[in-house]
């Protein structure tokens, strides 16, 4: 019983038993050249987000090991993200008032909101929320995303201070602060360069993290030229580890935050997600997503408690941990400590670290979030969903990340009614050569209607949004055709029916047998037929009314039986 407890609660402790010696080397390998990449990254998304440098670097160790013990995925790193670090700072900074003190107390109190959410989804097995976010919504928020971080960096890229807000402010000061040669020469060359090699060597593939690469380069080269006296520079860690820093707090900030953490925990959740089964599905795997929502719900938790804030899976960081053969959690618990042991050995180190370095760290990041491939797509598939990827990226530019996201959930859900609304419907019939029946609008030469049968197929759940459009459309499809006696409806894509819809049903029935025109059913799926039972109609449409298939019910009604190709 202990041990079944410990398997589905504790993933990592099943891990750890079953854990082969073989795998040591390469978690430690993965460990270390990870480690090089989180602790730039969480440093640079705790400024993104308004807080210390120091804050990233707590909000990555403790949820790494926490992560590590409930979290279902082997390989999955969590961390600062560049999607999140902006929503943090757009519902702390305002409540803050600047300052700096309340503002970590305010993270990891959306932090610990956030975890707990994620939590109580997990214990309800509610992983399948992430479909409240469609691709196209999720591309077009994280485009916005994008540029939001891009913009927000830029000026520290350059070394130029900025006092503009939003994104059209800071891009229209940006502008005017470079045509006025604000820009400090060697900010600019460190930033733009360290931003140029770090996408090249991603380019490249190179097995050694760009990000490694340009913050030794450019630590080294300030401390031995002294540009430590001429640069803005991250500054030396604060002495000690993770701490509660929770003080100063009031009931009023957790009911401003609520709202604010269900949005990051369903951001958050939706791309852990969404990359824990793709790594699964790679090494034939499977995840529970419930099961994933209690591991980064627990780490956000713990994180949020001891100094940190909101974190997710990172989807630069976690595929560097897989390439570097990474076969379990020992990973991120290497990561963890490499990082704890930065804290404690060397905290002075970032002291000769240029903010512009961290400004291109931040920014190479934020531009894997864009993706234009995507748009190019959606705009060839289809264009509501380029609308909705559009909507999503102008209402987070616009009005703001939460409220853009927000927006853009309730247009995916108007744009799944609106679908379900008029759904795919098409009226059936034969096509020499072909068996069974087929929608006659791919075959307008050759396909044909079977005399007196009228075939209708409605490609969608009945409910109350559509069932008066349905109603309308096959008495269209009969008032077309004096000579029609029997409509046979092919129901095998409708897998469910509402009230609304039975009512309406019903009254289709009734609206042909006053025409001398018999309704009968073909292929309907059980539960759907459970449901008209329930509804009392049952007799209405009894056996002598519902065929197993379209032939059979065309066979039935024009008392031929056939075998041969035409159906």
């Amino acid at each position: 019983m202990e041990s079944g407890w410990v398997a589905r609660w504790v993933p990592g402790v099943r891990v750890a038993r079953g854990y082969h010696r073989a795998w040591l080397w390469p978690d430690l390998r993965a460990g270390l050249i990870v480690t090089a990449l989180l602790i730039p990254a969480g440093m640079g998304y705790a400024r993104v987000a308004g807080l210390p440098p120091e804050t990233g670097l707590y909000a990555t160790i403790v949820p790494l090991v926490v992560y590590a013990l409930v979290g279902p995925s082997r390989i999955l790193v969590l961390g600062p993200d560049s999607a999140l670090a902006p929503i943090i700072a757009a519902s702390i900074l305002p409540l803050a008032a600047g300052d700096p003190g309340r503002a970590v107390a305010l993270a990891g109190l959306l932090s610990i909101l956030v975890g707990l959410l994620m939590l109580v989804g997990g214990v309800l097995r509610l992983g399948f929320v992430t479909d409240l976010l469609s691709k196209p919504v999720r591309v077009g928020y994280l485009n916005a995303i994008a540029v939001i971080v891009i913009l927000s960096q830029a000026p520290a890229l350059l070394g130029i201070t900025l006092e503009a807000s939003g994104p059209g402010g800071r891009a229209v000061a940006l502008v005017a602060a470079v045509a006025d040669g604000d820009a400090v020469p060697l900010a600019a060359a460190l930033g733009l360069g360290s931003l140029a090699v770090i996408l090249v060597l991603r380019r490249l593939r190179s097995p050694v993290p760009g990000v490694l690469v340009v913050v030794v380069l450019a630590t080294v080269a300030t401390w031995a030229l002294g540009w430590d006296g001429s640069l803005a520079v991250v500054g030396a860690l604060p002495p000690g580890l993770p701490a509660p820093a929770l003080a100063g707090l009031a009931w009023s900030d957790v009911g401003a935050l609520v709202v604010p953490a269900a949005g990051i925990a369903l951001v958050a959740f939706t791309d852990s997600a969404v990359l824990s089964r793709t790594l699964a599905a790679r090494r034939g795997e499977s995840v529970d997503g419930s099961q994933e929502l209690i591991g980064i719900g627990a780490a956000n938790v713990a994180g949020g408690l001891l100094g940190g804030f909101a974190v997710s899976a990172s989807s630069s960081r976690t595929p560097v941990a897989e390439q570097a053969g990474s076969r379990s959690q020992l990973t991120g618990l290497v990561g963890a400590a490499l990082i704890v042991l930065f804290i404690l050995a060397a905290p002075g180190l970032t002291g000769y670290l240029p903010v512009a370095t961290l400004a291109a760290v931040v920014v190479a990041a934020a531009l894997s979030l864009i993706d234009a491939p995507a748009m190019a797509r959606l705009w060839r598939m289809d264009r509501l969903d380029l609308a909705l990827s559009v909507a999503a990226f102008v209402g987070v530019l616009v009005v703001g990340v939460l409220e853009g996201i927000a927006a853009a959930i309730v247009l995916s859900l108007l744009a799944f009614v609106r679908r379900s609304w008029r759904p795919y419907r098409a009226e059936l019939g034969r096509v020499p050569g072909l068996r069974g029946y087929h929608d006659l609008s791919r075959y307008p030469t050759t396909g044909r209607r079977l005399p007196g049968i009228v075939i209708v197929r409605f490609d969608a759940p009945l409910f109350f949004a559509n069932g008066e459009s349905f109603d309308d459309w096959v008495r269209e499809r009969v008032a077309e055709r004096p000579d029609v006696r029997t409509v046979i409806l092919a129901a095998e894509p409708i897998t469910a029916i509402d009230t609304t819809a039975v009512e309406q049903l019903v009254e289709l029935d009734d609206h042909l047998a006053r025409h001398g025109v018999a309704l009968v059913l073909a292929e309907i799926k059980d539960p759907v037929r459970d449901t008209l039972a329930r509804y009392g109609y049952a007799e209405r449409f009894g056996a002598e009314r519902v065929y197993p298939t379209v032939g059979a019910a065309v066979d039935a009604i024009t008392g031929e039986f056939r075998t041969d190709l035409d159906g």
